[in-house]
């Protein structure tokens, strides 16, 4: 058995890369990084250490690298005889990987099983983005090409923090992780693959994972920003930052409940083993690093916006997301270009054409007074009175 993993970073060797070593499948990296690939290519084994409650080291053997930048025909082959594609590269880049993709998909012998191709992404059906990319690429020939594959969107949920220099190709990642894999596409016959489930309606399990632990995790970063906090774990010992994200979590779970029917006390119990992920000391994440990308993170669908918008339909608080969203209006980190970006559009924009231009939510909508207000206090703060 074959997988090609397109993005050989931390959470490609550390988690995607991982599991399917430990399902027995020969592992080709993919990546336009010519000094990681080089560093892969020349290795025989790197190692992934689980820290947390229950530690652990595992050996990642059998896999080769490959620069998809400098040498996409090989990777075209690759794919071509492979039995599963998996991508770790940003919901972003997929319309880059999918041209790769579709002339592999055209190289490959009809009489093959279907390639199996599922987008690990932090995005909502994320292959179904992935699959539209991909028969964008093939024209007239997009029907019969795409019958020589299943695409299935997945949840992946599992913290990899930044890497300490000296690391090498080691990657430390926290000792929980969850691939959840909807098994419709499948027709009963799913790929083995052992530490993934494979689920009925991914859904729930996506939203679950975003509004949980996504929207947790960034909670943490912008409040603790805010506070001067140098790690998550040191943020979230802040009495203010814990208060702020449990508040959030508990938002997001009446959504959950309300909408998919988790049962209250089963959310409760995954809202709570997140709040010990978040404040592992094993994991030395900065508020700046988790909370990059402010632009992206306060968009309609996303972590904040999106929860805050269904739980505004319904009647229901938000509040805290809205703390959330005030506290990520703050962000400036000087690395991060969307940080710059974000403070020239507040700069710019007036607060209605900001909100609607960044959060997608027009006026009208229920969340919109209330979020436009928060827009407005962030403006204010840049901008106080002499």
């Amino acid at each position: 058995m074959k997988a090609v993993h397109f993005g050989a970073g931390n959470i490609g060797r550390g988690f995607v890369g991982l599991i399917l070593h430990d399902a027995g499948y020969e592992l080709v990296f993919a990546d336009v990084n010519a000094e990681l690939i080089d560093a892969l290519a020349a290795s025989t084994s790197y190692d992934v250490h689980a820290v947390g409650e229950n530690s652990s080291t595992r050996t990642v053997t059998n896999y080769r690298a490959l620069n998809s930048g400098t040498d996409e025909d090989a990777v075209v082959a690759e794919i071509a005889t492979a039995d599963i594609v998996t991508t770790a590269v940003g919901p972003n880049i997929l319309k880059f990987v999918a041209p790769v993709i579709a002339r592999a998909l055209q190289a490959r012998d009809a009489s093959l099983p279907p390639l199996t191709v599922m987008a690990c992404e932090n995005a909502i059906n994320a292959t179904d983005v992935l699959k539209g990319e991909i028969e964008g690429r093939l024209g007239d020939d997009a029907a019969g090409t795409l019958g020589r594959a299943v695409f299935a969107n997945t949840a992946v949920d599992r913290i990899v923090p930044n890497q300490e220099p000296g690391h090498g190709l080691d990657v430390t990642v926290e000792d929980f992780f969850e691939w959840a894999i909807e098994e419709t596409p499948f027709e009963g016959a799913p790929p083995v693959i052992p530490a993934a489930h494979f689920v009925p309606d991914l859904a729930p399990y996506i939203e679950r994972k975003l509004f949980t632990v996504n929207t947790g995790h960034a909670t943490v970063a912008y409040h603790g920003w805010v506070e001067g906090a140098t790690t998550l774990a040191d943020a979230l010992s802040v009495p203010s930052v814990f208060a702020e994200v449990k508040a959030v979590l508990e938002e997001t779970k009446a959504l959950l409940v309300a909408k998919h029917e988790f049962d209250p006390a089963t959310q409760e119990a995954y809202l709570e083993k997140n709040l010990v992920r978040f404040a592992n000391p094993y994991l030395t994440d900065t508020p700046e690093r988790v909370g990059r990308q402010p632009l992206r993170k306060i968009s309609r669908h996303e972590r904040f916006i999106g929860p805050a918008a269904e739980l505004a339909e319904r009647g229901l608080p938000t509040d805290a997301l809205l703390r959330a969203v005030a506290a990520a209006l703050r962000f400036d980190a000087p690395a991060d270009p969307q940080s710059a970006e974000l403070a020239g559009l507040l700069d710019t924009l007036t607060p209605e054409e900001f909100t609607v231009q960044v959060t997608g939510i027009e006026p009208g909508h229920p969340l919109h007074d209330r979020l436009l207000a928060t827009v407005r206090a962030a403006v204010a703060f840049r901008s106080p009175e002499e």
